[in-house]
Formats: structure tokens, sequence, C-alpha cells
């Protein structure tokens, strides 16, 4: 099963596959976008029966038989930040219990950041109709040339599917240390992913690991209200969420050491993702 199909090319790949090694097989395409649902049957005629399109929201299809394997692209550049911990659980349901989901997991990565030019266009780019604050809260996904990363990245949150905890909860907190080598000032933290597709297959944006040609994705920047100013060979240390309520799914972020900070984002109240 290929579960958020978009407008086909996974079904493509997946099917090409099939073919290279010999195998026989016939995939669901699940998408509930009515956009790329055209896209798909215009390519019916070409696959032929061995696909099957299927117009829903993969958290409530039903299916008749459950999948061997089950694909998805639901990754965003913090791996999780679109919400694919949420659907694949959703979707985990309709997959053999020694079934294979692609990917099998996923890890977030941060590292503090310094750029004037990003905070500037922050401070005086604001929304008259929004708080202050709100652009501090606020992730976003930039190319990050203009910046210096003041120490290496570090792993945040992971994620594995299939996902069979009881109760699954996909809130998330961890606190990270970092040492900075030499003197800057920290404006904000950058977000990377690595994720694990089949065995010792991975794709990656994290600057250590990063896949060659992958240009499918920029890194999340996450902004602090205020500048820090860091000596060398000093520690800095910062906290992190997912939260998660019925309906959305949010960040917030704080740094501890060597200042304290507020709480970016508490309750989702500058930016959230709905579910």
């Amino acid at each position: 099963m290929v579960v958020g199909a978009g407008r086909g090319p996974l079904v493509n790949r997946a099917l090409e596959a099939a073919d290279r090694a010999k195998y026989k097989v016939h995939i669901y395409a699940v998408e509930k976008n009515p956009m790329a649902i055209i896209s798909l049957y215009s390519q019916k005629q070409e696959w032929g029966d061995r696909v099957t399109i299927i117009h829903e929201d993969m958290r409530s299809w039903h299916p008749e038989c459950k999948a061997d394997i089950m694909v998805s692209e639901l990754l965003g550049s913090f791996g999780d930040n679109e919400l694919s911990p949420e659907c694949l659980d959703g979707a985990q349901r309709y997959l053999k219990e020694d079934g294979i989901s692609i990917p099998y997991s996923y890890t977030s990565y941060i590292c503090p950041v310094q750029s004037p030019r990003i905070f500037s266009e922050l401070l005086y780019n604001r929304d008259a109709n929004k708080p202050y604050y709100a652009n501090f809260e606020t992730p976003f996904v930039v190319y990050l040339h203009n910046c210096f990363f003041l120490a290496e990245t570090k792993p945040l949150f992971t994620f594995i599917h299939p996902n069979f905890s009881i109760p699954i909860d996909n809130s998330r907190y961890d606190e990270v240390e970092f040492t900075i080598p030499t003197t800057g000032t920290m404006h904000g933290l950058a977000g990377f992913f690595e994720a694990k597709l089949y065995k010792d297959i991975s794709i990656s944006i994290e600057p250590n690991t990063h896949s060659k040609n992958l240009i499918s994705w920029f890194p999340m920047f996450f902004p602090i209200r205020e500048p820090v100013t860091l000596a060398a060979n000093s520690k800095i240390k910062v906290n992190f969420w997912r939260c998660c309520s019925s309906s959305q799914v949010w960040y917030e972020w704080t740094v501890i050491e060597p200042t304290t900070l507020p709480i970016h984002n508490p309750t989702g109240r500058s930016f959230s993702i709905g579910k």
C-alpha cells in the first residue's frame, strides 16, 4: 500500500521495483486530496489492474485485506512536522503483523545557529495584526546560507513504525546540551532529519550524513526572541517539546543555559499543525 500517494511517483517506483525483482504485486494507492486523485486516475490506464486507487483519508479507510508493505512519503523538514507519526499510526492497522513500513524510523536533529540576517528579518517584518512575539514563535523552512552553525547537531526525537505501543503517545520532550567551540551569538535552532527506509538504506538532510543530491527538503529554523551571547568553550542547554492535543500538534522550545529565556510558543499560541 502507498499511503499519501500524491500524484503517483511512489506508485510508479514501487511498480518498477517489483518488475526488477520479478514479483507480482497489487498496490493500493490511498490519497485524500481531490486534486491529486485526478492525477492518479489519469495514470490508471497505464497501471491497469495492478493498482487500486482509494480516495479516502488513510486514517479512516477500512481495507479488504492487510498489506505486506506500507510505503509513505509524509516527512517534513524536521521529520515529524507534517504529522507523519499521527498519519502512519492511524494507517498501520492495515499492515500485517510482520509487515514492513518504509520508512521504518526517522529522527530529528537540532543545532544552535547564528544568523543576524534572519533575526533582523523576523524583527522588522512583523504582521501588524499579530502579537509582537509571533514571528519568533513560528518555525519555518529556509535555505540556511547566511548563517553559522555554532555546534555539532544533536539528535532530538525518534519515531518508529509500525508503533505497537499502548496507548500510542507522540508527544516528546528532551533537554539537549551543546558545547560551543568559538564565541558567537545564537539567534535560533536549525532543524534537520534522518530517515531509515529499509535495513541500512536511509535519506538525510542532517549535515554530517546529508544524502548526495537530495534537495527535496530545506532545514527548519526555530527562532528565539532574544539573541544569546556565547563564549568560547561554553555550554548551551535547550529544552524542546513536541506537544499533542486531540486536534493539534505544536512545538515549544527554550534556552535554559547560559541564560533562561521564556518558553516559545506555549500551548501552540503562535503556531500549530491541525490533525
